[in-house]
């Protein structure tokens, strides 16, 4: 995590490759070639290699066909049920389009096979997430740090993990862990506040609240406040607000995700599902903290 917003380990087709095989959209675009003379004496022309099943899979889910893609996919797997490949694929898909437990059921077979496969773990991880599963997403997460202890400091999705899996001891040493690697992110100092304020109350939380300096994002200085009880939701929400943002969806996402985690943390669920909902819908995003939103609301209704 440079940012948490920004930066995510591989989760599915979206940003990761394809267990070995890079997926078209990590290679180079082509150049355009001039044109080949042709005529009596000329070479001829080469033949285009016909796409193999994950480019076409692959192809087909860029312009926009995922079912078409995993129909590819499902019939690549009928012919050869130990291609990862196309199994990591299908996973990816899956999950982008809602298909979480079948997406999970692909990544067991691939555990299955190579159960020392930390790319696989981490997928699995923070699927296990998402699908409101949070003790069993800090236990790949686990797994696939055992087998690459060098990503322990980066992994801050075990730290959100272990939040929700009340394991806020382990949370809050990954968020202090992730700071030796990412000093200057107002989203880990609020996810250690939150770890922290579960552990030894609010205000101790405040006492301790990491100080960042350096992070440009809006609206998230005024969230550094609020945590610190020296702001209010007025600012947040303001700041997200202000003209000129060049996305204007994402500050209110933000603003409201973390109005949301701090009313929580302050004891008034009532206020903190109010912006919840709308961080998980109106004004939803893609991508890990588009998930947290969502997990989090699939999490706190099985406690109610």
């Amino acid at each position: 995590m440079k940012t948490l917003h920004a930066v995510v380990l591989c989760v599915g087709i979206l940003c990761a490759r394809a267990y070995g095989q890079p997926l078209l959209s990590t290679q180079p675009k082509p150049q355009p070639q001039p044109p080949q003379k042709t005529g009596p004496g000329s070479p001829s022309q080469p033949q285009a290699k016909p796409l193999d099943s994950l480019a076409r899979a692959k192809a087909l889910f860029d312009m926009g066909n995922p079912k078409q893609a995993l129909a590819i996919l499902d019939r690549t797997l009928d012919g050869d049920s130990k291609n990862i490949q196309a199994r990591a694929m299908r996973a990816g898909i899956r999950e982008s389009i809602g298909l979480g437990e079948l997406a999970r059921q692909d990544y067991d077979v691939i555990l299955m096979g190579h159960p020392k496969d930390a790319r696989a773990l981490h997928q699995r991880g923070w699927l296990q997430l998402t699908l409101g599963n949070p003790v069993a997403s800090v236990a790949d997460f686990d797994r696939a740090l055992e087998l690459n202890p060098g990503q322990r400091p980066h992994h801050w999705q075990r730290g959100i993990a272990c939040y929700y899996a009340e394991k806020y001891e382990e949370g809050r040493k990954q968020f202090e862990l992730h700071q030796t690697v990412n000093s200057q992110d107002v989203e880990n100092a609020v996810w250690h506040f939150l770890c922290v304020s579960k552990l030894e109350g609010v205000e101790k939380a405040r006492h301790l609240l990491i100080q960042i300096t350096g992070d440009p994002r809006v609206p998230l200085k005024e969230v550094q406040a609020l945590f610190a009880g020296k702001g209010t939701e007025e600012a947040v929400l303001n700041a997200a607000k202000s003209p000129g943002q060049t996305d204007a969806k994402a500050p209110l996402f933000y603003a409201h995700l973390y109005l949301a985690l701090y009313y929580e943390a302050i004891g008034k669920p009532d206020k903190s599902r109010e912006h919840m909902l709308l961080a998980a819908t109106d004004f939803s995003l893609s991508g890990p903290m588009g998930d947290v939103a969502r997990a989090h609301r699939l999490l706190r209704e099985k406690k109610r």
